[in-house]
């Protein structure tokens, strides 16, 4: 459930019951990562039609009917490949740990789900599915139609508003929502910076002295993570000037709750689980185990 702030900013409520004020992605910020991830797309699309052409070249000298049956194989083998690409680089990347395409990152962007909780692979596959239907498909079907010789200014015109329609809609909802995201129940956020430990030391003072089991971390995982972060950002480090409504101290005795752990500031005790439990799910990452949420099996 989320309340909506002012401005760029929305107060989300996750599903146990902590308020987290985020901040919303810029439309400009979003077309610009887009433009990134198509950069990044056609550079690798460049790469397979030069692979493609080659192609063409060999089996042009053993298929029956040479060079027209060579293409007509190739292209069809082209198109499922670009199809592929552009699909599974947007799913892939977002169902990873960041949330985020690489054009997204750099940015410093990511995707979340609007309800608080953990982004699942079917809202991301519903997401960008709808793209196909917004962008990808009707500037295919124009640029088919024009290599065909079979284009017209009324079909180009149509395709073209289509498109421009659908990339207006997040101008128009106070959300800034695609079509996609109001299907799949997401919304873009920017992402808070990273090299978070470094910082929280310098905020909340010296976060050592906490001793953590393995049991007490491998209460949360990677989704969990990402929230504590983001609290951890938009809190005082400093007890004196924190406000009592500050999500800090609910997120704090929420973990407290959970793990039975009871000593400490709020802030410096969520500075350490944070460091401690990256530090965990770092190190099961690179063995292939990290959990994605709480949910996940041990």
């Amino acid at each position: 459930m989320n309340r909506r702030g002012s401005d760029d900013v929305r107060a989300l409520v996750t599903p146990e019951g902590i308020v987290l004020n985020l901040q919303l992605a810029g439309s400009g910020q979003r077309l610009w990562a887009f433009v990134l991830d198509l950069a990044m797309m056609t550079a690798m699309l460049v790469a397979l039609t030069i692979a493609a052409l080659l192609l063409i070249g060999a089996l042009a000298l053993t298929l029956p009917g040479g060079g027209s049956v060579a293409f007509q194989v190739v292209g069809v083998i082209w198109l499922l490949a670009a199809f592929v690409l552009r699909n599974l680089w947007f799913v892939l990347f977002e169902a990873g740990r960041r949330t985020a395409t690489p054009g997204k990152r750099m940015v410093g962007l990511r995707v979340a789900a609007r309800d608080g909780d953990r982004l699942t692979i079917d809202a991301l596959v519903a997401r960008n599915l709808l793209r196909e239907l917004e962008f990808f498909l009707p500037l295919s079907f124009i640029a088919y139609q024009a290599g065909t010789g079979a284009a017209s200014a009324w079909t180009a015109l149509a395709g073209i508003g289509w498109t421009i329609g659908f990339a207006l809609l997040p101008l128009v909802n106070r959300d800034r929502l695609r079509v996609g995201d109001l299907l799949a129940g997401t919304w873009v956020l920017r992402a808070p910076r990273r090299g978070l430990g470094v910082e929280v030391v310098g905020r909340g003072g010296a976060t050592t002295g906490f001793v953590f089991t393995d049991a007490q971390l491998a209460a949360y995982g990677v989704f969990e993570l990402q929230t504590l972060e983001d609290v951890l950002r938009r809190s005082e480090g400093n007890p004196m000037r924190r406000r009592p409504d500050d999500p800090v101290n609910a997120v704090a005795a929420s973990i407290r709750r959970k793990i039975g752990f009871t000593d400490g500031d709020d802030f410096a005790f969520l500075s350490a689980y944070y460091s401690a439990l990256l530090t965990r799910l770092e190190r099961q990452n690179l063995l292939g185990k990290a959990r994605r949420d709480k949910h996940d099996a041990v």
